[in-house]
């Protein structure tokens, strides 16, 4: 659940007054990730490449304390748990948004995915998790290789976003420009650079997780 807590009682007591009423306090990175074991492990294992990143997105954020911490409105909240967005293309041919609670047991994490993006693409309706979780939101335009995009800033949806296209084919190996859009009051360039590390070494060990699943 999310409750609101005191910026002075945290570490971006500062980063709060500097930049909470700032005209853009948005900050985009840019970056291409090696993204060849869950290319190949998406097509041995029969798992989606968008479910993998999205678990490889979550594992990868847990373990940095600012991800629990979200600007919203006027207020800083702070959440237990973390959820990754998906976008889903409904029946309809429109798009939905979906919330997967992050679950380090892959197995259940899929199931969840598959389960939640079914119930989004048959009731047109989204599925939103952000009262009870710091969601991580996503949009992959898999039709289209692009080398980075930029998100909102409305004031509205503060939450880090990462935006990528189709990944790219160069010999043997698979890459992949991402964009990651983050809140300054929620964290600093480094802690998104330990996170963008993150998640490439959590691309980089998919196979052993993956072992672990039942077909």
């Amino acid at each position: 659940m999310a409750k609101e807590i005191k910026p002075e009682d945290t570490t971006r007591a500062m980063p709060f007054k500097l930049w909470m009423k700032a005209p853009n306090p948005m900050v985009t990175f840019f970056k291409t990730i090696d993204v060849t074991n869950l290319v190949k492990v998406s097509k041995k294992r029969h798992l989606k490449f968008n479910m993998l990143i999205t678990y490889c997105i979550g594992k990868a954020a847990v373990g940095i304390k600012e991800f629990y911490i979200l600007p919203v409105g006027n207020k800083l909240m702070k959440y237990d748990k973390i959820a990754v967005n998906t976008i889903v293309m409904n029946k309809n041919g429109e798009v939905n948004s979906c919330d997967i609670s992050y679950s380090e047991n892959l197995q259940t994490f899929n199931e969840d995915y598959l389960k939640y993006t079914a119930q989004v693409y048959n009731s047109c309706c989204d599925f939103d998790l952000s009262d009870k979780c710091m969601v991580i939101g996503t949009s992959a335009i898999v039709d289209t290789e692009i080398d980075g995009a930029m998100g909102m800033n409305s004031g509205i949806f503060n939450n880090p976003f990462l935006i990528w296209g189709k990944y790219k084919k160069k010999f043997l190996k698979y890459y992949l420009p991402i964009s990651f859009q983050f809140h300054h009051t929620q964290m600093d360039g480094a802690h998104a650079g330990k996170f963008l590390m993150n998640l490439q070494n959590e691309i980089n060990n998919i196979k052993s997780v993956t072992r672990r699943i039942k077909q």
